[in-house]
């Protein structure tokens, strides 16, 4: 037991740190070479091993991927993009023009691509309307984490609780809690981030803005689109996800009519290694015992059913996703959601708090660190610098989205949906 302990708790620093130098491993390969060595020190059967790879979040994670490379290959995310950035006609419709995009192309498809594809043209029409970047920046990171609060496919941690929670609540269950949520939640944001940068936003008409004017497949961009909507439809009839996934991007690469191997090669592979590893990890501290000791001693204060417990579940949740990152949490936590007084409740509660944590470090997400990462110079944010202004998002958005849900509650909306 004490060896899978070891095992774990040094794969959580590698996940936690996002990057071990001296090994030269990051979160992918950590989480590989941990399964790896949970096997090699008995916490687990190479076949039981094999055996808790989820493999329908897997299957449902590729689908999405694939999707999102097609739709990419089409140059649409940077297309619709450019019509936003450049017809906003003052810095304050401009943030609250790319809050919104963002926030709507990441509410289903996972937002690392969003975020790779937008940045580099935020960073340019910023400077050419002279304009400070970083407002735009975190705009765009916010937008991206909130976003995928509204379904199971729009970040990974929601597609591991869509399964967990075994259709209750499903798909079209959670998408009609949330998605008021995800819309409140990007514009109580984008109001956040104008009164934060109030003095550092020009007011009036914006310099004019020329960046080049990409290009975009029309067709290839309609049959992508029709792909997705097909999984949504799929999903929103009660199509187990991964199939409905998996089916749409089939489809789609059959219609595509181009080369499969230029999307293919858009696909973020490391993403899947990731949570292949991590489901080996987890199921193996899971194995000893010690996992069940240390969900079962903190019940009694986040399973009270009543205010203030769920108050301590989300907050737990909120560090817990920060100090780990979201999905291992999840990972964790999610072994103590069946035993709540209302288990549906708490699915939502886990996947909407685990999602706005997302905001409160730079370490929050990886949307945060690709943002950053991807600006260059101009991205270069301190940890505590970032925490200031996470800090007061995230704050906001967990009151606005609690309080939208707790008026769906109290309202009867969870009657009415079927919960």
């Amino acid at each position: 037991m004490s060896y899978a302990l070891v095992v774990f708790g040094l794969t959580y620093v590698v996940i936690a740190s996002r990057q071990l130098t001296i090994l030269r491993l990051d979160r992918p390969t950590g989480a590989l070479v941990g399964a790896v060595a949970m096997v090699a020190v008995g916490g687990l059967g190479l076949d039981a091993a094999l055996a808790s790879i989820d493999q329908h979040v897997l299957t449902l994670l590729l689908g999405v991927l694939l999707i999102a490379a097609y739709l990419q290959e089409a140059r649409l995310f940077r297309f619709v993009s450019y019509l936003v950035l450049t017809r906003a006609g003052s810095a304050r419709s401009l943030l609250w023009g790319l809050t919104f995009v963002a926030g709507a192309l990441s509410a289903f498809l996972v937002n690392d691509t969003v975020c790779l594809v937008l940045t580099p043209l935020v960073v340019m029409v910023a400077i050419e309307a002279k304009l400070p970047v970083m407002p735009y920046l975190l705009a765009l990171a916010g937008a991206t984490n909130l976003g995928g609060v509204v379904s199971y496919s729009g970040n990974p941690q929601n597609m591991l609780i869509g399964r967990a929670a075994h259709g209750h609540p499903g798909f079209a269950q959670y998408l009609a809690l949330t998605l008021p949520v995800g819309v409140a939640c990007l514009a109580a944001n984008a109001a956040t981030l104008t009164w934060l940068f109030r003095h550092e936003l020009p007011r009036g008409e914006l310099a004019e803005r020329s960046p080049p004017r990409p290009g975009i497949d029309r067709v290839l961009a309609a049959k992508g689109l029709l792909a997705l909507a097909g999984f949504a439809a799929a999903a929103l009839a009660g199509v187990p996800l991964a199939g409905a996934a998996i089916a749409a991007a089939a489809g789609l690469i059959l219609v595509a009519r181009i080369e499969p191997r230029r999307a293919l090669a858009l696909v973020d592979w490391q993403i899947l290694l990731f949570f292949a590893g991590l489901f080996v990890v987890v199921e193996g501290v899971r194995n000893t015992g010690v996992l069940a000791d240390a969900l079962a001693a903190i019940a009694p204060i986040t399973h009270r059913g009543d205010a203030l417990g769920d108050a301590a579940f989300v907050g737990l949740t909120v560090i817990g996703s920060n100090l780990v990152s979201n999905v291992p949490y999840v990972m964790i936590a999610a072994d103590g959601v069946a035993a709540m007084p209302d288990p549906a409740w708490g699915w939502v509660m886990l996947a909407v708090a685990s999602t706005l944590a997302g905001n409160l470090t730079l370490m929050g997400s990886v949307a945060n660190v690709i943002v950053m990462e991807a600006a260059g110079p101009r991205g270069e944010i301190g940890f505590w610098r970032f925490v200031r202004y996470g800090s007061v998002m995230t704050a906001v958005s967990l009151v606005v989205a609690f309080g939208i849900l707790a008026i769906e509650r109290w309202v009867g909306w969870f009657g009415v949906v079927g919960l």
